[in-house]
């Protein structure tokens, strides 16, 4: 008689190299698994190394390690529920994104995946071979049909796998998180479901890894495409999915469904959970900023204390003869309402002793951008001495506007460990710290209400490196220039394409031309959770030296 499937889906958050402990993390689930009387546990891609694990995987001693700890991990599960792991495997030289079926002490089934992704920050190509014909794998009874990520997105492999006989498909998957990313992984799904008839599982991992972020939002579908199981978003689960064999085929039983966050909650959360790991998995435990009295470092600032709780964040505030009082005040607000600490560096008698040392070389030279450089490079060296001295991480404030434009110091307010706001828009800032006044964010650590001023969120944006200065001196209003770099980042257009959008063609030269001069500050920014299709480093790569241009083709458009 065939033992019922029941399925414990292992929505967890691996640390990339960490083999000993994700093999912990795997055990704790294991046993939840078998109290719950499950049949079989499935994981994540690539879940023993940690995902995505980049070149780390090529390290030839890698190979020894993960196939000792298979093999303890096979013993340890012989008897209870069976382990669909994800995990890179080597055959013959060739190393696989592969997924093993442990049962009964053994290997008792491997899948290697087919499709492997390269493009955007997916560079599997270079890492992987990929596996031949698919086959579903048996287990006690079952026919599983096993997708690896990617092989959910193109046909080919469900058709495989439906024509051998699989009664359900499980996709195993390191899927990272991006704007309404996961409805269309339910439109892929349904897609998968209405032309093999068969219910599908859906498997993601949670959590941090460098810049990229995952939600988990784990799910069941039946072969209808109806969500049957949702699991939450943004923690780590073992959900238990039951179901039912009618007709040879697998059908997930209906339970409650979990709230998937959409718009600025699913972003917010999704800044939250990069920052937690990349602070905690980098074996940091409090972090430092410079807090100007402007939206960018209000909404880090909030954010960090929100992930980390107030006693792990300390702000300094840092004024210069050009900072006004607004915003030493706005500063001093944040800070009380975040019920953080405070301090104050002020970088007047620095500039002083600068002017002092360069003076005879600057003779008959005007003061202009270089007198402001220096002051944002004085306030990295406040920042990054306080940070050698108390061991806390530094914080970047920049956003993606600033950050794709040029608009912004190096070795000044570009430095630091982590830079939270590297992949959201100027107007998305805007639209994130109005949410955040009005909502108290699952699981945050900081306090509720408006604590981003009023003042703040209505002033106009300034750096403040010189008498009257305002972003907009320098820069198109930001709704026009985000919109702008959305069509010249997110949709890659060209000069032409993003003036027939409606923009006035100067302008568009004009910001073209700084986003492909910025490229070498970019090169040099720090990390920053991906939230978007296209961050402005992981999956936008262009050289810095590079001679092309759209000049021309806009010459002849205007």
């Amino acid at each position: 008689m065939t033992e019922p499937l029941l399925l414990a889906l292992a929505q967890l958050n691996p640390v990339v190299g960490d083999i000993a402990g994700n093999v912990a993390r795997l055990m704790a689930a294991w046993r939840q698994a078998q109290r719950s009387g499950a049949t079989l546990l499935v994981t994540s891609e690539l879940f023993l190394t940690g995902y995505a694990p980049d070149d780390f995987i090529l390290k030839p001693r890698l190979r020894k390690v993960i196939r000792e700890a298979v093999d303890a991990l096979a013993r340890e599960t012989a008897s209870g529920p069976a382990v669909l792991l994800g995990t890179p495997w080597a055959v013959d030289d060739q190393l696989y994104n592969a997924a093993l079926l442990l049962d009964g002490g053994k290997i008792a089934g491997l899948v290697f995946k087919s499709d492997l992704p390269n493009y955007g920050p997916f560079d599997e190509k270079r890492l992987f071979t990929a596996g031949a014909e698919a086959e579903p794998i048996i287990c006690r009874d079952h026919r599983l049909g096993v997708l690896l990520c990617e092989d959910m997105w193109q046909p080919e492999v469900t058709r495989e796998l439906t024509q051998k006989g699989a009664e359900l498909l499980i996709s195993m998957n390191g899927s990272p998180f991006q704007v309404g990313r996961q409805h269309k992984r339910y439109s892929v799904a349904r897609e998968r479901v209405r032309e093999s008839g068969l219910s599908l599982v859906y498997v993601n991992q949670v959590g941090g890894q460098d810049e990229m972020v995952y939600e988990g939002a784990s799910f069941a579908m039946d072969p209808h495409g109806q969500i049957k199981h949702q699991a939450k978003s943004w923690e780590e689960e073992v959900a238990i999915v039951g179901g039912a064999m009618i007709e040879r085929k697998w059908t997930p039983a209906h339970a409650p469904l979990a709230d998937v966050p959409e718009g600025e909650a699913s972003v917010y959360q999704a800044l939250m959970i990069g920052l937690r790991d990349y602070v905690a998995k980098n074996g940091f435990q409090s972090i430092i900023l410079g807090l100007s009295g402007g939206i960018d470092s209000a909404l880090v600032a909030t954010l960090a204390v929100d992930t980390l709780g107030a006693a792990n964040v300390r702000t300094v505030m840092m004024p210069s003869p050009y900072t006004s009082r607004e915003s030493i005040e706005d500063a001093a607000a944040v800070s009380k309402a975040l019920g953080c600490r405070m301090d104050t560096v002020r970088i007047d008698e620095a500039m002083t002793a600068i002017d002092h040392i360069l003076a005879e070389q600057f003779i008959g030279c005007q003061p202009d951008v270089t007198e402001e450089n220096i002051q944002a490079r004085l306030r990295g060296v406040a920042l990054m001495a306080l940070s050698n001295k108390s061991g806390s991480m530094v914080l970047a404030t920049g956003n993606k506007s600033e950050i794709a434009v040029g608009y912004s110091t190096l070795y000044g307010d570009s430095c630091g460990g982590f830079a939270p706001l590297k992949d959201v828009y100027k107007t998305e800032v805007y639209k994130l710290a109005r949410w955040r006044n009005a909502n108290l964010p699952a699981h945050a650590l900081g306090a509720s209400g408006a604590v981003i001023p009023e003042r703040i969120l209505t002033k106009a944006p300034t750096a403040e490196l010189k008498p009257g200065q305002k972003d907009q001196d320098t820069l198109p209003p930001y709704e026009t220039l985000d919109d702008i770099l959305r069509c010249l980042i997110e949709q890659d257009l060209g000069v032409a394409e993003t003036t027939m959008m409606g923009h006035d063609a100067a302008t568009v030269r004009r910001v073209y031309t700084m986003l492909d001069r910025a490229e070498y500050k970019r090169r040099q920014m720090p990390p920053g959770p991906r939230v978007t299709r296209r961050h402005i480093t992981k999956d936008r790569r262009y050289p810095i030296t590079n001679r092309y241009s759209d000049k021309w083709s806009t010459h002849q458009s205007d």
